[in-house]
């Protein structure tokens, strides 16, 4: 099936992914822009895992402050290089991370870091916990269909380089 231009031209500003590749999963899929997207994220998070060994020493800080100035989320996120470090969409993501971070209050970046006394003080299952508490596990705060580990597998995908939430604070007066 000879798929038109503009469909090519949607899926590449949907994905990111390249021309000729666009045109490829479209014919294979028939014209289905749906079929093709979720094709793409597939391909995205496997290239993703491979990558995942790569060193990350290159990125930057990312910084939101909410409303009023009484909270503030601070991230290091980092990627190979700093030319992927200096692209507007690694800092979107960055700063959508440290917004994650002020609105669902993660203590943990990897279920690796859980400790069973953690759980047991908690009284929740660890599963439980682990979502409430691991950022990596917790639903997107700007689109609860994806966790965060996901949305950087997607990031990872799209840049070409490893990313790698380094370290996390959070400030909140009073607390």
């Amino acid at each position: 099936m000879a798929v038109s231009i503009e469909l090519v031209k949607e899926l590449r500003e949907r994905t990111g992914a390249g021309v000729k590749e666009c045109k490829d999963i479209l014919e294979q899929t028939e014209g289905n822009i749906n079929k093709a997207i979720e094709i793409l994220r597939e391909r995205g998070i496997e290239a993703a895992s491979k990558k995942a060994s790569r060193e990350a020493k290159e990125g930057l800080i990312g910084v939101y402050t909410h409303y009023g100035s009484r909270i503030v989320g601070i991230v290091e996120l980092n990627c190979e290089t700093d030319f992927v470090g200096r692209t507007e969409e690694f800092g979107n993501l960055a700063n959508a991370l440290a917004q994650h971070i002020v609105a669902l209050n993660p203590r943990y970046i990897t279920e690796a870091e859980v400790t069973d006394e953690a759980v047991a003080e908690s009284g929740q299952t660890r599963e439980n916990f682990v979502k409430e508490s691991v950022l990596l596990a917790q639903p997107f705060v700007k689109d609860s269909s994806r966790t965060i580990e996901e949305k950087l597998k997607e990031a990872i995908a799209k840049l070409g380089e490893n990313i790698v939430v380094r370290r996390f604070t959070r400030y909140e007066v009073g607390a």
